[in-house]
């Protein structure tokens, strides 16, 4: 997993899934621009803890377009490529499925801006700079929600089902310089969901074959492994679930 003089931009880098993915991306050799919305704090130390040299930690405002085409010229300025783009960052609240008057338009349209549209604009803003790699990666981070329909609301689901749609989309279009896969995990016991317990992450886990939690640092294996090792694979989704889809 050699990737010695590549660079990396991660959204929501300060998350759990984001941070693990930025260490094991560092650890390959890669330079990792550690993005943040708005825990810059966080952002910064995750940078300052990466093995290797040359990592910063950047503000990455995925629903202002204007704002991450100026990013991308300032990454090609200052690091001078962008071989690798993992879109992390996401956004979700906890909603009963049975509640569909608590699902607001206001929380789909959150939903939908953060999941959907911010990952593309990353795409749409950075693959100009990515095509001059030759040979770059943009792994989408979504869920096992896309496909069971579960998950902490509807909307989400929903917002990942069109994330998994939009990558075969993006892997036709981007291709040959740009490979581009999906990583779809399970619940992963981080506080990306706001008052989702781990109590109720193991629950979901003992219904899988493996019955254990999935961890970060799993989710960040599977991205290297689209990374590195799936080398002539494209538009395809990678579950990282404890087997959930055959459980």
């Amino acid at each position: 997993m050699d990737l010695k003089n590549k660079v990396a931009v991660i959204t929501g880098a300060s998350g759990g899934i984001g941070s693990a993915t930025a260490i094991r991306l560092a650890e390959a050799g890669a330079r990792v621009i550690v993005g943040y919305n708005s825990k810059a704090a966080e952002a910064e130390a995750i940078a300052a803890a990466l093995p290797g040299s040359g990592h910063k930690a950047m503000p990455i405002p995925v629903l202002d377009s204007a704002a991450l085409k100026t990013l991308a010229a300032t990454i090609e300025q200052d690091f001078g490529r962008c071989d690798v783009l993992v879109n992390s960052a996401g956004f979700t609240r906890m909603i009963p499925h049975h509640d569909l008057e608590a699902l607001t338009d206001e929380l789909i349209d959150s939903i939908f801006a953060a999941n959907v549209r911010g990952p593309f604009a990353m795409v749409r803003a950075f693959a100009p700079l990515m095509k001059k790699s030759g040979d770059a990666v943009i792994v989408n981070i979504s869920s096992i929600a896309a496909i069971t329909g579960t998950g902490s609301n509807i909307a989400y689901g929903a917002s990942k089902a069109a994330l998994d749609t939009m990558s075969i989309s993006l892997a036709r279009v981007l291709g040959p310089e740009i490979r581009v896969m999906t990583v779809s995990p399970a619940a992963v016991d981080t506080a990306f969901v706001p008052g989702r317990t781990t109590a109720m992450v193991e629950k979901v886990a003992a219904s899988t074959p493996l019955k254990r939690v999935v961890t970060a640092d799993e989710v960040a294996q599977a991205v290297m492994a689209a990374v590195t090792h799936l080398t002539s694979s494209t538009g395809w989704v990678i579950p990282v679930d404890g087997g959930k889809l055959v459980g």
